[in-house]
């Protein structure tokens, strides 16, 4: 979260300072794309990319706090995944990879090899991807809704607006969900 400074860093990006937007995305892209790995069924970071798009066209007109930006950021990033979702039952084609891996997109000099080793940025994050793959089995409104809450930093009140439901129903979503998440960490043996 960004604190204090929110208003003063939004200011900044409405007004075309793209420092100042990529502060925000900074702030809000890895959690917007852990949600959107659990709510998506398509290429997460393609409805988040269409996110994006769309917050940068709205976002001189947009006004409200940084609960009121994280809202807003994931209510589009709902949407984005609910027409992807839509467009992809629309179309049955499936996309078939070329082939081409990292070590001939190197040779030929179309991509640098990254500099950071793969292997640390995946012992990173993988307790972060384990978790988010226990809350994407769990059924969709309670993945949805711990999503928001505890990635996504909104309250239930929020959460309740985006999901069109009540505060009440969200709080009991949650408690089911960390629930039914608990049973399966004992049933495996993992100590919370």
């Amino acid at each position: 979260m960004i604190g204090e400074d929110f208003a003063g860093v939004l200011g900044a990006a409405q007004r075309g300072d793209e420092g100042a937007f990529a502060r925000l995305w900074r702030d809000v892209n890895p959690a917007l794309l852990r949600y959107l790995s659990v709510v998506s069924r398509g290429d997460h970071d393609d409805v988040a990319a269409e996110t994006w798009a769309s917050v940068a066209r709205g976002l001189t007109r947009f006004r409200g706090d940084e609960e009121h930006w994280r809202a807003w950021l994931f209510a589009t990033a709902r949407r984005r995944a609910v027409d992807d979702g839509r467009r992809r039952a629309r179309s049955r084609d499936v996309a078939v990879g070329n082939g081409t891996d990292l070590d001939e997109l190197c040779a030929a000099g179309r991509v640098a090899r990254p500099s950071v080793d793969p292997a640390d940025v995946v012992l990173a994050h993988q307790a972060v991807e384990e978790a988010v793959a226990a809350i994407r089995s769990l059924p969709p409104l309670q993945a949805e809704v711990l999503m928001l809450r505890l990635v996504g930093g909104l309250s239930s009140e929020v959460v309740a607006e985006l999901v069109d439901s009540t505060p009440g129903a969200v709080r009991v979503a949650a408690h089911r969900g960390l629930k039914r998440l608990s049973q399966q960490l004992d049933r495996t043996g993992v100590t919370p």
